[in-house]
């Protein structure tokens, strides 16, 4: 016999996308695991209502930094497995790209794990590297720098070198080569590596398909590499050139795509060593998907293909380019940010109310024998709707409405008919869907029916700062309620967040064999909170996140998973509000002066007591502080 919580467990498919990580314990919390043998685990639930009475409020941003050293661990396994298998004679290095996320916490727990491993780090911009320059490193580790570059990017970037770290310079247009060739001529002590982005012929898969092939932004053509090449040899620095890279985009969902651009990658890479180059690292770039939605599949939240198959492909397929070709094997440089950052961190935040899409029977409707013809008509197709006629009831109903509409603009029924007749219409509705889904084909027309009657869940969090790729990308993350999973959810529900627009809802949700309009959740009950857990959102959510409404960063908790089920190593406070009207150049002097200069005219008008004003001004100040968030029952 299934059990509540193995109904839950394949409702929400988190065995499929949990990795291991997920699970849900015996009081029906949501629990976190260290890894997939780590039996230890923290109760989401417990840690919420821990923070809540430290004053910490939803929404919460939870980090998990043990999830992100286990991934490293991970990643380092499947590509040692497969160097071991394959007899390749080369190493494997990753270097994580900051712009994943770039909170110094995430980047210190991957180099606390990595440094085991020397991994490195990657920078796109001066920003970047200006961080990871005092970040510790292990001295066989890489940085790696990609991005468009100026002058003082390649000036930095020399420093970098003379302070210890092996820097590799990635030239991604031409111009950066006279910038780099310029300043080595002033510089003095260990030099930079120099790299070369190849733009490849093979495209990657997925939304990022475009980042590869011809047509892609960065990368040198084949005779910019062999320009490159010529001019370095002229200045006498060819011995800086080390490493070529390319990278066909992020999230690549299909692994044949993968195969085919490591082989086409090894060839220029054996082409270029063969012209005496001393060319030793070949950098695969980064795309090493996360199955979000568990379907092991091409689909774009997907990715049909394991760890470890990822790492076999990769090393299998060069070292076949490679000894054909006759060439020593590289050292294989990684880039997998969204795999090592995804799943550490999830959003928790509360359900505010439900928002009512469809007319509610407010009083029980009585219908009287000299109501409009419609409304009879509509109380009789409510009193007989079965099984049997339910499909044709509901076409009755729909003609039924349009009838109603028509008589109400013509002036025929008043203003109560028409309120009584859309609620018969949407109780046959009702009454019609739940046959529906009883019956064994549940057609196209009742789907449209389920969406346009499920419930709307005002939700304490903004679309545009917290999941902007679901808005932006319509890519999907598991949502799933942190307790009462020990029940089977009952309401159909999408979710609207709080900032006031209409893109701000989440319509699409995770399922194992397609992509569902509706979410199953609890109904709300009165008094006591519900909370829902967005997952996977460690990776690009962060760093994406806009202002829209001014809504900033949500607060953030930082969870060791011990023996005694979690500790709370650290809290950040969210934004305030000052602090978000400051990002909009809102100066706090100027506001509170302002808005004292009005109450102020006030009260010179006689129109407000000089008492009035101090409160008026005191508590104008005081919201200052305030989380930019929902309160619930008045605590922030």
């Amino acid at each position: 016999m299934t059990t509540a919580i193995e109904q839950t467990l394949e409702t929400y498919g988190i065995e499929n996308w949990g990795a291991g990580y997920f699970d849900v314990n015996r009081k029906g919390n949501l629990i976190v695991h260290p890894s997939r043998d780590d039996k230890r685990a923290a109760d989401v639930k417990e840690i919420i209502d821990d923070l809540a009475r430290r004053g910490i409020q939803a929404p919460v941003l939870i980090r998990f930094p043990q999830l992100i050293a286990n991934q490293v661990r991970k990643l380092q396994r499947s590509f040692q497995k497969a160097i071991a298998e394959y007899g390749y004679s080369g190493a494997h290095l990753c270097v994580y790209p900051m712009k994943v996320n770039q909170q110094r916490s995430v980047v210190e727990e991957y180099l606390r794990e990595g440094s085991r491993y020397d991994f490195g780090l990657e920078a796109g911009s001066k920003a970047e590297l200006y961080a990871a320059l005092a970040l510790e490193q292990t001295p066989a580790s890489l940085l790696v720098l990609n991005g468009f570059k100026d002058e003082e990017f390649i000036q930095l970037a020399f420093v970098g070198a003379r302070s210890g770290k092996r820097v590799v310079i990635v030239i991604e247009k031409l111009s950066e080569l006279g910038h780099v060739l310029r300043v080595a001529e002033t510089h003095e002590g260990t030099m930079p590596m120099v790299g070369m982005r190849v733009k490849l012929y093979s495209k990657g898969s997925g939304r990022w398909e475009k980042s590869g092939g011809e047509a892609a932004k960065f990368g040198l053509t084949t005779t910019e590499i062999l320009e490159v090449i010529s001019r370095m040899q002229e200045a006498g620095r060819i011995d800086m050139l080390r490493l070529l890279h390319f990278h066909i985009g992020s999230q690549l969902t299909d692994i044949k795509r993968i195969k085919n651009a490591m082989k086409e990658a090894a060839r220029v890479y054996a082409k270029i060593h063969q012209m005496k180059v001393p060319i030793e690292l070949l950098d695969v770039g980064g795309g090493m998907a996360v199955d979000y939605d568990g379907s092991k599949t091409a689909f774009d939240s997907s990715a049909n293909y394991s760890a470890q198959e990822f790492a076999n492909d990769v090393i299998y397929t060069i070292k076949q380019v490679l000894d054909d070709e006759n060439v020593p094997h590289p050292t294989i440089i990684q880039e997998s940010g969204r795999f090592l950052s995804a799943y550490h961190a999830i959003l928790v935040t509360n359900v505010l109310d439900e928002i009512e899409t469809v007319v509610e029977d407010i009083t029980p409707i009585e219908i009287r024998a000299d109501e409009p013809q419609v409304v009879i008509e509509l109380g009789d197709l409510r009193a007989t709707i079965g099984v049997k006629n339910y499909r044709e009831y509901y076409h009755d109903a729909l003609e039924h409405r349009e009838e109603l509409f028509t008589l109400f603009n013509l002036g025929l029924i008043t203003l109560e008919d028409r309120a009584k007749g859309e609620v018969l219409f949407w109780d046959v509705c009702e009454r019609a869907d739940k046959f529906a889904q009883t019956a064994k084909y549940v057609s196209e027309e009742f789907d449209d029916l389920r969406r346009l009657l499920c419930a709307k869940y005002l939700t304490n969090f903004s679309v545009f700062r917290s999941v902007p790729d679901h808005w932006a990308l319509d890519q999907l993350f598991p949502i799933i309620p942190i307790h009462g999973l020990n029940r089977q959810p009952t309401e159909y529900a999408t979710l609207c967040d709080i900032t006031c627009d209409s893109d701000g809802v989440i319509d699409k949700f995770v399922d194992l064999h397609d992509v569902k309009q509706v979410l199953e959740l609890h109904k709300l009950t009165a008094g006591e909170p519900y909370y829902i857990a967005f997952m996977l959102v460690g990776a690009y959510q962060e760093v994406m996140g806009n202002n829209h409404n001014l809504f900033g960063a949500p607060n953030e908790a930082h969870v060791h998973i011990d023996d005694n089920g979690y500790l709370i190593k650290k809290v950040i406070r969210g934004s305030t509000v000052g602090e978000a009207v400051g990002r909009a150049r809102y100066d706090r002097s100027l506001l509170h002066d302002g808005f004292r200069r009005q109450v102020a005219q006030r009260v010179k008008a006689g129109e407000m007591s000089e008492s009035e004003a101090t409160r008026l001004n005191e508590f104008y100040e005081s919201s200052y502080d305030a989380y930019t968030y929902l309160a619930v029952n008045g605590k922030q």
